[in-house]
């Protein structure tokens, strides 16, 4: 049929069996970033939003998304993640919040989905904190940028 494992032999969507696979750590690092209006990123940068401070709450919703990722995503493992790390940065010159999140865990999968899960929720959580403000905002640029461990290896990406 193809490469593409989360497919069985007549085209069914499955959960892949890694029962058989070695334990390794494993780790993934996925950014991205939420681009605003300059009134909107001052408001940010300096505690203004109404609701709070964005960029804890994101922070803390990112890694809430890490844990969760397997109730969004269909067919994605359960996994017991050692830990997630969602850091969010400003960027003056492009008034824009920038989102890392990096997974790790020992296990026989991945934790790639759960990386990038972290910064799309943490995004998401920038946006509704902010929309009342600035409903122009844009999500964009999410992306894996490393991965490590298991049969397939090093990975990185821009």
């Amino acid at each position: 049929m193809s490469d593409l494992t989360h497919f069985d032999a007549s085209g069914n969507a499955h959960m892949v069996d890694v029962g058989g696979k070695e334990q390794t750590e494993r780790t993934a690092t996925a950014r991205g970033a939420v681009h605003m209006a300059a009134e909107t990123f001052a408001l940010i940068r300096d505690g203004g939003v109404k609701k709070g401070d964005v960029l804890s709450v994101a922070r803390l919703a990112g890694i809430m998304g890490a844990k969760r990722t397997p109730d969004l995503i269909p067919l994605c493992h359960p996994l017991s993640l050692t830990s997630v790390k969602v850091e969010l940065s400003l960027n003056d010159a492009e008034n824009t919040v920038e989102i890392e999140a990096t997974c790790k865990l020992t296990g026989r999968t991945g934790v790639e989905m759960e990386a990038l899960t972290a910064v799309s929720v943490a995004a998401l959580t920038v946006y509704d904190m902010a929309k009342a403000v600035d409903k122009g905002m844009r999500i964009g640029d999410i992306r894996l940028v490393h991965k490590a461990g298991g049969k397939s290896g090093d990975y990185r990406g821009a």
